[in-house]
Order: C-alpha cells, then sequence, then structure tokens
C-alpha cells in the first residue's frame, strides 16, 4: 500500500459526469418527468448507452491532462492501447474462464428441470463479428478508463484486494441509471448480485491484466469476452420480477473464480517495469 499515490478524484468524477449526463433524459424519461416519444427512444437509446460508455476514457483523458499538463500523456496513453501482444494466456484464459462460468450457469438448471434458455445471436457464426463489437462499443470501451487509468493508481495505493472490491464497487454504482432505461439488460439483474459480480470481474480481469504483461488492450479484449458470451449463452431471462436462477449461479462463480485467483496471485509481482505512469 502507497499513501503517496492520490486516489483519481478526477478519473471517477468526469467518468460519472460524462455518462450520468447522458444517460439522465432516458432516466428522466422513465420516470415521466419528462416527455419522450417512443421513435425517439427506440433509435437513440442503445446508441446513447453506447456514448455513455466512453465516459471512463473521457474521465482518463481529462485526469491525464490536469495531472500532467502536456499532450504527451495523453498520447503515450492512447498509444498504450495499440500494443496487442497479450500473450496466448491473454487471449485464450479468458475465453475459457468466462465462457466456462457462463456455460455453467446456463446449463446447470437444465439438470433440475428448467427449460433451456434459447440463444440470443441469429447464429453461432457471428460470434466472431459480435466479439468485435462488445470489444469496441459493447463494454470494452469502458476499460479506457477502468483498467487502462484507474485500475494501476488504486492497486498501487491499496493493494489488489483492496483497489479491486473499490473499484468494482465503483463500476457497478457507475451503471446505476440503466436500471431506470428501458431496454438495458440491468433492469432485469438484482444490484446486489450486479455488485458482486463486477468485483468478481474486477479481480479477473486485473489478473488477465498481470499475466498480458500488463497491456491495457487486455482489459477491452477481457470485457468484450464476457458481454460476447451473455447472448450466446443466456444466463438472464428477460422478464422482470421473477427468480433469476442463472444469474445468482453466474454471479457466485464469477465472484468465487476471481476471489480463487486473487488468493494465489502475488501481489509484488502486480507492477511491470515497463509500465506506464500516470
Amino acid at each position: 500500500m502507497d499513501a503517496k499515490i492520490r486516489f483519481p478524484y478526477r478519473f471517477f468524477l468526469i467518468t460519472f459526469f460524462w455518462s450520468w449526463v447522458l444517460w439522465s433524459p432516458f432516466v428522466l424519461g422513465n420516470f415521466k418527468i419528462i416527455s419522450i416519444s417512443d421513435k425517439l427512444l427506440s433509435f437513440s437509446t442503445m446508441p446513447i448507452i453506447i456514448l455513455g460508455a466512453f465516459g471512463p476514457l473521457a474521465g482518463a483523458l481529462f485526469a491525464l491532462r490536469k495531472g500532467q499538463g502536456d499532450k504527451g500523456s495523453t498520447v503515450k496513453y492512447l498509444r498504450s492501447f495499440l500494443d496487442l501482444h497479450l500473450g496466448w494466456k491473454g487471449y485464450i484464459f479468458p475465453l475459457v474462464i468466462l465462457g466456462s462460468s457462463t456455460f455453467i450457469a446456463w446449463f446447470l438448471p437444465e439438470l433440475f428441470g428448467e427449460k433451456r434458455l434459447p440463444m440470443l445471436l441469429p447464429s453461432v457464426w457471428v460470434f466472431v463479428p459480435y466479439l468485435l463489437m462488445m470489444i469496441f462499443l459493447g463494454g470494452g470501451q469502458e476499460e479506457f478508463g477502468w483498467r487502462g487509468y484507474a485500475l494501476p493508481l488504486l492497486e498501487k495505493r491499496f493493494g489488489i484486494w483492496y483497489a479491486n472490491i473499490i473499484l468494482g464497487v465503483i463500476w457497478a454504482c457507475w451503471h446505476l441509471p440503466l436500471w431506470f432505461i428501458t431496454g438495458s439488460s440491468q433492469t432485469y439483474m438484482n444490484f446486489g448480485g450486479f455488485i458482486l459480480l463486477l468485483v468478481g470481474y474486477s479481480f479477473i480481469f486485473s489478473w488477465i491484466r498481470k499475466i498480458s504483461g500488463n497491456r491495457p488492450f487486455s482489459g477491452l479484449y477481457t470485457h468484450g469476452v464476457a458481454n460476447a458470451f451473455m447472448p450466446l449463452m443466456p444466463v438472464l431471462i428477460l422478464q422482470k420480477d421473477i427468480p433469476q436462477q442463472r444469474f445468482w449461479i453466474w454471479v457466485t462463480l464469477t465472484l468465487l473464480i476471481g476471489i480463487s485467483i486473487t488468493i494465489f496471485r502475488k501481489e509484488n509481482s502486480i507492477t511491470d517495469n515497463n509500465e506506464a505512469k500516470y
């Protein structure tokens, strides 16, 4: 733990501001505080949700510019995401770990009489292009900030346990407006369970970053993989006020995997000597 490393307040402030400002009209529309036409909702909701998910990138760029005072630091930061040399472990382990946990949560209830939830993708063959979309526009873009900027600072200050719990909880709270936007998958999730899920993800994503040589692109890739499996092997019944057994199996497995991985990590090997200093 290093108390000399400052907590990234600027990053979190701008991240929340960017995203919540963009998402707030739909929240207000949901509560009938403002009027939004159904036609406008139908074609604008998802693009605005996607744009709002660039809040962590906006937060990172703002914090870097304010902290360093020059363009060089932001250019160095952005260029770091072009390093795709994650190694075979960095590419394969997210597929194996997240694919297995999602498959178990999706399939296990069938052994106890539950009906299978059908795949939401039109074909299994679109998984690869869908994965690419998830990496850059379907959640992976959040990782410009979460793992690309905030995580190294938090881990240096608090260590891997506290850092990833803090980041996981903040990450979950950042999603909060989506519970009040029609059409978002969060409307079918329990928020407490979602917090546990993202804490588990935080532990896993942090480890994948480490075994990838602390390359920031690992966050985009791993987040994209996690989200791409959801329509391939659905763990949510898209109805409200019904039991979501698969969701809770998924949450529990993800958290247990994340905790288990972190127990066996060596904290003194978190930071690579070549990692960018912000």
